[in-house]
């Protein structure tokens, strides 16, 4: 990345942001639901959704890798066709698995949105690339805020090198072995120093809420880097959190 960074627009920072949207399944509201999305919106709230890359390369806005949590089906999302997960109905509500672009269309602007494209690569490597032409493409006539960030740099690169003109963020962590049994010992090393923050033209971070102590995180801070953090499921820990963090992501309370 020779540009210099798109920096992260207020928006971000003025209004807590609903982690997979204002989800709550006793509502009949699942996690990245068009009735979450719209739940935020009517609370004014910004959004956090995934993507995940269908069989047919559409960006679907979805958390997991595979289908049988929010769903009850069985296999991978990128084993079926985006006309397929349209059809299937998310656990907790009656709503089939939206699309990137449907996403877009119901929010038209009025919210910002913080897209968290997930590693495709399985072990935060390069073999990247489909989901994020697949979200640039979505996005190529959008005029509402949105910013773009991915645990895996490869992806935040590959995204950027798209030159959509949106904020490109890094997702971090401590990248305990427990929480990341997939990934070698070394990557988890290097990743949990946000070494690459400055190549792939970040101009933020999203960090987990347990490790905002981090001394990679204060390296960031003292350099004027725009702090989220995720995920934050009580009042008492966003105060907590706001002492380090410019804004949160909330789920399970009235933030």
């Amino acid at each position: 990345m020779t540009d210099a960074p798109i920096p992260l627009t207020d928006s971000f920072l003025s209004r807590p942001i609903a982690h997979r949207g204002y989800h709550d399944i006793g509502a009949g509201r699942p996690e990245n639901s068009r009735a979450a999305i719209r739940a935020a919106i009517e609370h004014g709230y910004g959004i956090e959704l995934d993507l995940q890359l269908s069989k047919d390369a559409q960006a679907m806005v979805f958390h997991d890798y595979d289908l049988k949590r929010l769903t009850g089906e069985a296999g991978a999302i990128q084993q079926r066709a985006a006309h397929d997960l349209a059809k299937m109905t998310l656990l907790h509500g009656d709503e089939s698995i939206p699309s990137f672009a449907e996403v877009l269309a119901i929010v038209a602007g009025r919210v910002p949105l913080l897209v968290e494209l997930k590693d495709q690569d399985g072990a935060m490597g390069p073999r990247v690339g489909a989901l994020e032409h697949a979200t640039a493409i979505a996005l190529k006539d959008y005029e509402g805020d949105v910013a773009v960030m991915s645990f895996n740099p490869h992806s935040v690169a590959a995204f950027g090198n798209h030159n959509t003109g949106r904020p490109l963020g890094l997702t971090t962590e401590a990248f305990q072995q427990k929480k990341n049994t997939l990934l070698p010992a070394a990557t988890r090393r290097y990743l949990r120093d946000i070494p690459d923050f400055d190549r792939v033209g970040a101009s933020f971070i999203s960090h987990d809420v347990n490790d905002l102590h981090s001394a990679a995180v204060a390296r960031l801070k003292a350099r004027g880097v725009p702090v989220l953090c995720w995920t934050v499921r009580s009042k008492e820990v966003e105060i907590d959190a706001r002492k380090i963090a410019d804004n949160v992501t909330f789920e399970g309370y009235a933030a």
